[in-house]
């Protein structure tokens, strides 16, 4: 009796293994990952339908265009809000319509690669461990790991000055940080870049060439209170976040706001942090337990706070980009004052509402299994030598638009991100 397999050398061996790559990757456990919405279900469905697109109820919209020669760019389509007022009693409403209008923007994608050298011969005779077994999950962490980076790049605006070990990102004066960005990271628009002040916050503001931040102006209760109000007065604020099986989505609606972990520190240092728990707790009860709710989070006045894998951070001297006019995407800089020191640093913080973000991916070549990521091994200097590639075709962007406030006043606008740049203590200098 033949049992179901797929035989070595098998055609259909590299779609399988990246198809289920493409899956593992997806699913992962990740913050950010989480804030993606459903996609078709079943990975047959991922392969055969072009140009699926997640929930736009969500942070994250992932589009998957699985086509063949149209391009490295996939394009989205917003709507422009409509100003209109009711025809009233008799009045002629016939040839009154209010116009829909259309804007759009594109995503890039670009190839990346990162390749494991599993060693040759004589490695694998002298070492306890077998080399090709430990260079999956390495590779697979090196890719997670930038893309959570880099979605938290795009989303901050800012790649910051925060440069461990573990980013995959390097730093935007590197010579390749363009080409591994693949889209261009965009700063905060005029509209949605806020600073802390005082236990409230308000639109970023420069100080004689500084930005206007004192090393007291941290992240807490008060100054999420503060980012609640200015939700709730601003025009066109992100959409509120719709997370799949919440009954009281429409009722209570939520924002989720991205904080580093010292931001996280200092937030969680109120006494009343622990209700702030218990109510994400109970919120998860009513959205079938995602694992948004779950883990280092807490839920005050319709913001869930979550921490983020790494700080988008500015040391004392270092430049923050901003934009100085509605008006225009040019982007001026200012620093961060001097008088922070070593002992403190600003962090950024992202209020996310629906459609955020945009991530792209596009096919592999057939060879490589016709999917957005690729597993390739590869053994040379006549089979003695063995190196391990994972690569993947994909691409963000922040979702920007150029939306009509009114009257015809267009303004640049992040459509569901927000910064609060706050100050944080840090226990060294820069990394």
């Amino acid at each position: 009796m033949t049992k179901t397999a797929i035989a070595a050398g098998s055609s259909n061996a590299q779609f399988v293994q990246a198809a289920g790559l493409f899956a593992q990757s997806m699913q992962r456990n990740s913050t950010l990952n989480r804030m993606v919405g459903k996609m078709p279900q079943g990975e047959a469905g991922v392969a055969s339908t072009v140009r699926n697109q997640t929930t736009t109820d969500m942070p994250i919209v992932r589009t998957v265009d699985l086509s063949r020669g149209r391009g490295d760019e996939v394009e989205f389509h917003f709507v422009q809000p409509v100003n209109s007022y009711p025809i009233m009693g008799s009045e002629m409403a016939e040839g009154k319509g209010v116009g829909i209008s259309l804007d759009k923007s594109r995503v890039r994608v670009n190839q990346a690669r990162f390749p494991v050298d599993l060693g040759d011969t004589m490695t694998g005779l002298r070492s306890p461990v077998e080399f090709r077994r430990l260079g999956r999950p390495i590779a697979q962490s090196l890719m997670d790991s930038y893309q959570d980076q880099a979605t938290l790049m795009h989303l901050a605006g800012a790649r910051g000055f925060n440069d461990t070990i573990e980013w995959r990102v390097p730093l935007a004066s590197h010579p390749k940080f363009a080409a591994i960005a693949v889209n261009t990271v965009k700063a905060p628009t005029k509209n949605r870049h806020f600073i802390a002040d005082s236990g409230t916050v308000k639109p970023f503001t420069i100080n004689a060439g500084e930005v206007d931040l004192q090393t007291t102006d941290m992240l807490t209760m008060d100054v999420v209170d503060a980012v609640r109000t200015m939700i709730e007065s601003i025009a066109l604020p992100p959409p509120a976040v719709k997370i799949p099986g919440d009954v009281v989505a429409d009722d209570s609606p939520l924002r989720i706001m991205l904080v580093s972990p010292a931001q996280y520190h200092k937030f969680a240092q109120d006494p009343s942090f622990r209700q702030f728990q218990a109510n994400a707790l109970a919120r998860a009860s009513k959205a079938q337990q995602h694992p948004l709710f779950l883990g280092e989070v807490g839920l005050w006045n319709g913001i869930l706070i979550c921490k983020m894998p790494k700080p988008i951070r500015f040391y004392a001297g270092d430049t923050i980009n901003y934009a100085a006019s509605n008006t225009s995407e040019a982007e001026s800089q200012v620093v961060v004052p001097a008088s922070f020191g070593t002992t403190f640093a600003v962090d950024r913080a992202l209020l996310l509402g629906g459609q955020a973000l945009a991530q792209a991916f596009a096919a592999a070549k057939g060879d490589q299994g016709g999917m957005p990521f690729f597993w390739s091994e590869k053994d040379f200097d006549h089979g003695d030598k063995m190196e391990l590639l994972i690569g993947a075709i994909m691409g963000l962007s922040k979702v920007r638009w150029l939306v009509d406030q009114g009257g015809g006043v267009m303004h640049y606008t992040d459509h569901g991100v927000i910064a609060v740049d706050t100050a944080v203590p840090i226990i060294a200098a820069r990394s």
